[in-house]
C-alpha cells in the first residue's frame, strides 16, 4: 500500500490541507500515521476524495455524506436517500431549464418593453417564487413562538 502526505494528497485533490484536515476531522477521511509533522494517508484516500466530491456535486452535505461512508471503508448507501436526491436534481434541472428558456427569450424578444411581455413577467414571477421558496422561513407571531420580553407584560 502506498503512503501519501498531506501536500501530495492536497495537490492531487486540488482541495487544501486545511479542507483534508477537516474532512478527517468529521470522519469521512483518515490518515494512517505522520510522517514527521505531515499527515500521512492510505492510497485509498483518493477513492473516498472522489466519493465525496461526487457527493458534493450531487448536493449531498458533508454529514449525508459521511452516513454513506462507512468507517472500514466500505459504501453504506441509502437508496432511498439517492432517489430522493435524484428528484431534487431533477427539479433543479426544471427550474433552470426554464430561466434558461426565458432569459434566451428576453434576449430576442421583439416587444417594446420587457415589462410588457408576457413571456418575461413569467420568468420575473418564477424568479420571485424561487426566491422566496429559499429564503429561510420565520416564525410567525402566535404560532409557536414566544412573546419576547419587550411585548410580555
Amino acid at each position: 500500500m502506498k503512503e501519501m502526505d498531506i501536500g501530495k494528497v492536497a495537490r492531487w485533490s486540488g482541495l487544501p490541507a486545511s479542507t483534508l484536515r477537516y474532512y478527517e476531522e468529521k470522519g469521512l477521511i483518515r490518515s494512517i500515521g505522520r510522517n514527521g509533522l505531515k499527515r500521512v494517508f492510505s492510497e485509498t484516500v483518493i477513492q473516498r476524495l472522489s466519493l465525496i466530491a461526487l457527493g458534493r456535486t450531487a448536493g449531498f452535505s458533508l454529514d449525508a455524506i459521511a452516513d454513506m461512508l462507512a468507517t472500514d471503508g466500505e459504501l453504506a448507501l441509502d437508496r432511498e436517500r439517492l432517489l430522493q436526491q435524484a428528484d431534487q436534481v431533477d427539479q433543479t434541472i426544471k427550474r433552470l431549464s426554464a430561466i434558461r428558456d426565458g432569459l434566451r427569450h428576453a434576449a430576442s424578444c421583439s416587444a417594446p418593453s420587457h415589462l410588457d411581455c408576457p413571456k418575461f413577467q413569467r420568468l420575473m414571477n418564477l424568479a420571485a417564487r424561487t426566491a422566496a421558496s429559499e429564503r429561510p422561513q420565520r416564525a410567525k407571531p402566535g404560532r409557536g413562538s414566544t412573546p419576547s420580553a419587550a411585548t410580555a407584560s
